[in-house]
Formats: structure tokens, C-alpha cells, sequence
């Protein structure tokens, strides 16, 4: 893609980002206003979803029951189940293994952020600055979670999601703004 077809798709498209940058902004903000809420919150929800999946893969498994790999599927539907359970049943302590995984998180969207505004960089689309301080911020949120454990899991998660939405946000909506004036 051609620096002018970057730009040019850039200035097309600037509503989207705007809208997702304010939305992003909206739900980050709630998130730090109350971050064992949305700690907990985020904890039910993966549940949920970890409770529904497993019961719908042992469904599938045993409508399914002379395909190869029979056991294998419903080895997986029940670890779904149980995942789910416990989750639910006990969201503080699960908030602590999604903590881990929320520094795996932050480690490889900091990358990847950095990565993509030095792609903007290359196109010439402006403010690629803000989007490289996204991932470097990503970086620091994931440091600051790993040498606070275990007594960050309970307010870490719904905090530093909410910190991530807020600047992934707001340099969506700097992007836009420059995208609609060039």
C-alpha cells in the first residue's frame, strides 16, 4: 500500500476510529471508577463463557461419538466446564490466574502497539507517537501487575484494563483527528 492510499484509506475511514476510540475511552473510565468490580466482572464473564463452551462441546461430543478423537473432545468440553465452575463459583481467586494472563496480555499488546505505530510511522498517517506510548504504557502496566502479586489480582485487573482502554482510546481519537484533516 502506497503512502497516498494510506492516507487516503486513513481519511475514509476516520469515523471508525473516532467512534471506537470513544467507545474504548467510555468503558475504560467505568473500569477504573471501579476496578474490583470490573475485576470481578471480567473473572463471571470468562466463566460464563468457559461454562458455556464446555457444555456445548459435551453436547456436540457425544451427538458426535464415533468421530475420531471422541475422548479428546470431551476431556476438553469437561476441563471447559470445570474452568467455568470455578470461575464463577470463586472469581477472586480465578482473578489471580487471570492476572498472570493479564501480563501475558499487556507484554504482547505492548509489542504488537509499538509494531503498529512504527507501520503508521512508515505511512506518514500522524500521531503514530501516541499509538508507540500505548504499547510502552502496555509494557510498564504488565511490570507493575508481576511485582505486586498476588495482592494486585483483586483491583489489578479491572484497573490496568481500564487505563489500557483509556490510552488505546485516546490514541485511536488523536488518530482520527488527524486522519480527518489530512
Amino acid at each position: 500500500m502506497s503512502m497516498i492510499e494510506a492516507k487516503a484509506a486513513l481519511h475514509k475511514h476516520w469515523v471508525a476510529f473516532m467512534i471506537e476510540g470513544v467507545v474504548l475511552v467510555i468503558l475504560g473510565a467505568g473500569a477504573i471508577l471501579v476496578p474490583p468490580l470490573a475485576t470481578l466482572a471480567v473473572a463471571i464473564f470468562l466463566g460464563w463463557l468457559f461454562l458455556v463452551s464446555g457444555v456445548i462441546g459435551l453436547i456436540t461430543s457425544f451427538w458426535m461419538k464415533s468421530a475420531p478423537g471422541f475422548w479428546w473432545s470431551v476431556l476438553s468440553a469437561v476441563l471447559g466446564i470445570v474452568v467455568g465452575a470455578l470461575l464463577i463459583g470463586w472469581p477472586v481467586s480465578g482473578a489471580v490466574s487471570l492476572t498472570l494472563v493479564l501480563i501475558a496480555f499487556f507484554v504482547i499488546e505492548g509489542v504488537i502497539s509499538i509494531l503498529y505505530a512504527f507501520e503508521h510511522k512508515r505511512a506518514l498517517s500522524g500521531r503514530w507517537f501516541w499509538l508507540a506510548l500505548n504499547g510502552i504504557i502496555d509494557l510498564v502496566l504488565a511490570g507493575v501487575i508481576l511485582a505486586g502479586l498476588p495482592g494486585t489480582a483483586v483491583w489489578a485487573l479491572g484497573l490496568l484494563v481500564g487505563i489500557d482502554l483509556v490510552f488505546g482510546g485516546f490514541a485511536l481519537i488523536t488518530m482520527s483527528l488527524h486522519a480527518r484533516n489530512s
